[in-house]
């Protein structure tokens, strides 16, 4: 017989690619998964993980246990979603990781009309990029993750994860207001390929947003500056430092005195954003109006 828990445990390690890593996304410690590693590969019969200088990767028949693995934890949330709505009904906590500007504009508003349509949902709410969120869903350490599309990116048909689409915007051109382009209706990113330009760090999804939209333009962007605070991006172009890409709904509520902002000429690069959960949770009576409470604000942006 199988230990479901280790199961949870050979897909963190995939997911995480060497045991330190699965271990402290698990809270637990290296030689505790090493240890749960190898009754798995016991109860199993088969060797699942190889240890090289890079890392940790599953062997064939590790591989095969792994696509099993993504089956039977979804049918366990799901087994757990009926389980609470047959016991007690919508009354616990549910935690959010999402990013900032999701934070002001979708989650908060939706923690409001929470508070008045289920107020037995206690919403907690922890700041994290689409890259941290979407690994912390799969780690259990959190409920919900609101993220963006990026390179990379579990696919939206990913067996792990239900992916619920939320909203879609235009990143704008920030300018200075001296810049040569301060004039123009709509920007061509080809115009802008010999500015300096203020991006976000790598790894943030916005910095490869902005890369592709550049590299689709035929140039690589050279980032002088760096920063994932968009207030403080725009504050940079208003002193002359350089210009940006910005989603649209991150300069709502920004100084923009200093600076002009214009729509990109042609196809703008775009933020598609989501909110995630673990498959067969989607269906829990705690996870699902925070769902669609999510949903529902995403409409009036």
């Amino acid at each position: 017989m199988i230990d479901v828990r280790r199961l949870h445990i050979l897909r963190a390690v995939a997911d995480h690619r060497t045991v330190t890593a699965a271990a402290a996304a698990l809270y637990l410690t290296p030689s505790a998964v090493s240890q749960q590693l190898t009754a798995l590969e016991q109860e199993t019969g088969h060797r699942l993980v190889e240890r090289g200088a890079k890392g940790v990767r599953l062997t064939p028949a590790g591989e095969i246990l792994l696509a099993h693995t993504n089956t039977v934890l979804a049918q366990l949330e799901r087994a757990e979603a009926e389980l609470s709505a047959f016991s007690s009904g919508a009354a616990g906590p549910v935690t959010i990781a999402a990013f900032a500007t999701a934070i002001g504009q979708v989650v908060a508003p939706a923690m409001i009309r929470l508070s008045a349509t289920a107020p037995g949902i206690r919403i907690r709410v922890q700041d994290a990029e689409g890259d941290a969120s979407l690994p912390m869903v799969l780690d259990r350490q959190v409920d919900v993750a609101v993220a963006v599309e990026y390179r990379g990116a579990p696919p939206a048909d990913d067996p792990r994860l239900t992916h619920v689409p939320l909203y879609a915007e235009p990143f704008d051109a920030v300018l200075p207001t001296t810049h040569r382009l301060a004039g123009s209706a709509e920007i061509p990113l080809a115009d802008l390929a010999k500015d300096p330009w203020i991006g976000q760090h790598p790894g943030n999804p916005c910095h490869d947003v902005v890369v592709m939209a550049c590299e689709n333009a035929g140039f690589q962007p050279l980032l002088a500056h760096s920063s994932d605070d968009f207030r403080a991006v725009v504050a940079l172009a208003g002193a002359d430092a350089g210009v940006a890409l910005v989603p649209r709904s991150a300069l709502r509520g920004t100084d923009l005195t200093a600076v002009v902002v214009r729509p990109v000429d042609g196809i703008a690069p775009t933020r598609r954003v989501f909110a995630a959960v673990r498959r067969g949770a989607e269906d829990h009576p705690l996870i699902r109006p925070v769902l669609e409470a999510l949903r529902e604000e995403s409409t009036a942006l």
